[in-house]
């Protein structure tokens, strides 16, 4: 589904705040591959998902989704293919405007928009029942404002948007970073279960090693720009947290410290 070979990306180049951010990145994923990644601060995580959603233009290689060169093209045209959701909750959605007015931007993403009436008694339909899987009572006020919603309850809106029509890849950006530890628990689960029972293609940036371990079906450790470690399957599952700890101190030659992967 996803085919990534030989990215790199080196920010300001050629002056003194020259930054490489990746290097060589070669990672294939397969339809259905709900993939976490991990890495300490400027391992190069959310530069890898900006790549593939066309925010940077790469240095040099290629990236293919589903069988479609991506490599030089723009953002907005790679927008039709793409599912994300951000690590600020106030990103994904339009605040002056209804719940349901948001999930139907989202359901015509990609398409020609004409003038005909915004929110159909269909689509008011399926926007109800789509709600009530998130079980936080939005579907009894689609006409309220999203800008009155919580900082959860707007992350789990942007996630059901992100996901209505089905994306070729998913990108979640810490996407629970910004939350409390039980709403960041609850927009999780809805994140699994929504990955999973739609099989979903799905990456997933985290600085949590419990989640990166429990979720999904393969992780990956990112450390200086690159691809330390790959592991999927059984081999996964029986990974611990001090197994992943081990591989940042034999990565950073015994000097790992990052204080927001240690504290989660």
């Amino acid at each position: 589904m996803l085919k990534i070979s030989h990215v790199s990306k080196t920010f300001n180049k050629g002056t003194v705040n020259e930054k490489k951010a990746l290097t060589d990145i070669r990672l294939h994923l397969e339809k259905g591959d709900f993939v976490t990644i991990i890495g300490g601060n400027g391992a190069g995580k959310s530069t890898l998902m900006n790549m593939v959603a066309g925010v940077y233009p790469m240095d040099c290689g290629t990236i293919f989704l589903d069988g479609v060169n991506l490599s030089r093209e723009p953002e907005y045209k790679r927008a039709a293919l793409l599912g994300r959701v951000f690590q600020d909750p106030m990103m994904g959605t339009a605040a002056s405007m209804q719940i349901e007015e948001n999930l139907a931007l989202a359901a015509r993403r990609g398409r020609r928009r004409g003038l005909r009436w915004g929110v159909t008694r269909e689509e008011r339909a399926r926007y109800h029942e789509e709600l009530k899987r998130l079980g936080l009572g939005l579907e009894e006020r689609m006409t309220a404002k999203v800008g009155l919603l919580s900082g959860g309850q707007r992350q789990a809106l942007t996630l059901l948007m992100a996901t209505l029509k089905e994306p070729k890849l998913l990108l979640l950006d810490e996407h629970t970073a910004a939350l409390d530890p039980k709403t960041a628990r609850k927009v999780l689960e809805l994140t699994d279960e929504i990955v999973t029972g739609r099989h979903l293609t799905a990456m997933m940036v985290t600085h949590n090693m419990k989640d990166a371990i429990a979720i999904g079906n393969r992780l990956v450790m990112m450390s200086e720009g690159r691809i330390i470690y790959d592991v999927k399957g059984e081999e996964k599952k029986r990974l611990k947290v001090a197994d992943l700890l081990a591989k940042f101190e034999e990565a950073s030659a015994g000097a790992f410290a990052n204080d927001r992967m240690l504290l989660s």
